[in-house]
């Protein structure tokens, strides 16, 4: 199972990552984020990591934004954590691969969030709803993705800590876990914002595989 590490700030760490197994690295464009990736890295050391795919993370962020941080970053893909419209999405990508995230409540109807964005995202997230953008590390009901047809692979996402290998097993085993594409981890893994325990995501993603 693929693993995205979000909320990276310090290249020796990111460093570390391709030997880890993981797939993605997330790096946070939004500056009200304590996770902000300009707090203790620069453009050009973002620039310069070579050894994994670059995330970006953005909330709400004008599009020329977007767009300029993906190509003075080398960005391989865009995740959009805030209100973005359809026809923003569209926008963004048209240019990179994007992944539309939303954030869920007890009661959502999944389907019908997604709807509007089927033709202009290339993947999903599904986080879990707090009182404002970002991570609340915090677990939504992964049972309210079962019996819905996502038609799109999706990021797992909201709360996933070092001891839930065995229930995402399970949970991939599930027919309706068929679209299932990367499992999204960050606070649980850290010793403080933006800082991971490098240990703990390294034994992860080995027991995950």
């Amino acid at each position: 199972m693929r693993v995205k590490v979000c909320g990276m700030m310090q290249p020796e760490q990111v460093a570390e990552l391709e030997s880890s197994g993981a797939t993605f690295a997330g790096f946070i464009f939004y500056p009200k984020s304590p996770r902000y990736i300009f707090k203790q890295m620069s453009l050009l050391q973002l620039k310069k990591i070579k050894n994994i795919n670059k995330v970006g993370v953005f909330v709400n962020a004008p599009v020329e934004e977007v767009l300029h941080m993906v190509d003075e970053c080398g960005l391989h893909m865009v995740q959009l954590h805030g209100d973005e419209s359809p026809r923003y999405c569209e926008r963004i990508s048209d240019y990179i691969s994007v992944v539309k995230a939303f954030r869920l409540s007890e009661n959502d109807s999944i389907e019908w969030m997604i709807k509007p964005y089927m033709d202009v995202c290339d993947m999903f997230m599904f986080d879990t709803m707090g009182a404002g953008y970002g991570g609340t590390g915090k677990k939504f009901d992964w049972n309210q993705l079962k019996n819905v047809t996502i038609g799109k692979p999706y990021f797992l996402s909201g709360g996933i800590q070092p001891d839930d290998v065995e229930k995402l097993k399970e949970f991939a085993r599930e027919p309706s876990s068929k679209a299932l594409f990367a499992v999204d981890i960050n606070s649980k893994f850290e010793v403080s914002p933006g800082v991971k325990d490098m240990e703990k995501v390294k034994t992860f993603i080995k027991e995950l595989s």
